[in-house]
């Protein structure tokens, strides 16, 4: 039995993740402050923390354990969202990462996996997007995240621990909270179509997104906490390499409905990537990740989840 830290795990990333550790028979040592999660999601079976990543007085609480890995799940996680409160984007997603990294140098933790975003290209990069690709944020979030990379790099090169940056694209899957409509493409048409019977979208139709598979990501934490690669820092985009319009989500949505919506096209989000799908042979080659599930076959899968909400 190995003991990790998940933080994030009453959200819906962390949750999954956490439950697949707990499903493989780990200790499983959470941390969420509930801002934005559920302390239903928390599976049961882990030894919960309630505060915030960015406190010490929080990560003070995890002395007495010892981590195979961490996974840093949790941070303010959204694009939009990080216009509202700068500051505690930055504390959130930046301010967390160097606490639990120096937490992981001082007690010998060598393993530390990262949820980083492909916000951190932003537009001006040819598709595919590879992890060498330029970097052009364009949102506080964004910025947080290739920060907190650099953070990963530094603390790799000068104290040995092995660092994974996972640079999601678009997660969508059972468990995403249905009821925010500020944070994942996929679960805010999908909520609003069953709530409403309509979609309104923000931005254009032709724009387009990577949609990558909830099982899927939380096989490339897995991976990435376990894999011997050449180099202590990593990064490495977690995606399918397919190019999705958001006119083509919403009709794949609408064939696997069982009522129909109607959509309208109108205003925009700050900050918003127009669009944006990433290469995956780097993660492939070094630790064996590759996408299992395409867009149809997850939404289904959502899709079915979601009806079934009480």
């Amino acid at each position: 039995m190995s003991t990790y830290l998940v933080t994030g795990a009453a959200g819906f990333i962390g949750a999954a993740l956490a439950k697949k550790l707990l499903d493989q028979n780990h200790k499983v040592v959470i941390i969420d402050n509930l801002s934005t999660g559920f302390r239903e999601n928390i599976p049961e079976g882990c030894v919960s923390i309630i505060g915030n990543t960015h406190d010490r007085e929080t990560i003070e609480q995890l002395t007495p354990y010892h981590f195979d890995a961490i996974f840093h799940i949790a941070g303010q996680s959204g694009g939009i969202t990080s216009f509202d409160d700068p500051i505690y984007d930055l504390n959130s997603n930046v301010t967390s990462t160097l606490l639990l990294l120096d937490f992981a140098k001082k007690t010998g933790c060598k393993s530390f996996v990262y949820a980083s975003s492909m916000s951190v290209y932003g537009d001006e990069n040819p598709c595919p997007v590879f992890e060498n690709s330029d970097k052009s944020p364009k949102t506080f979030y964004a910025v947080g995240k290739l920060a907190s990379e650099g953070y990963m790099k530094m603390y790799s090169d000068n104290f040995g621990i092995k660092t994974t940056a996972l640079r999601f694209n678009n997660v969508y899957g059972p468990g995403q909270n249905m009821a925010n409509l500020r944070q994942g493409m996929v679960s805010i048409f999908l909520a609003q179509a069953i709530t409403n019977r309509h979609v309104h979208v923000m931005g254009a139709k032709n724009r387009f997104r990577d949609f990558v598979f909830i099982d899927d990501v939380v096989n490339a934490c897995l991976l990435g906490a376990n894999a011997q690669e050449e180099k202590l820092f990593n990064a490495y985009n977690v995606a399918t390499n397919t190019k999705t319009t958001v006119e083509e989500l919403i009709e794949t949505m609408r064939k696997m409905l069982p009522f129909d919506f109607t959509v309208e096209y109108k205003g925009s989000t700050p900050g918003d990537q127009f669009g944006i799908y990433c290469d995956y042979s780097l993660i492939e080659q070094n630790i064996g990740w590759k996408p299992q599930y395409n867009l149809e076959q997850g939404l289904k899968i959502m899709i079915d989840w979601a009806l079934n909400l009480k």
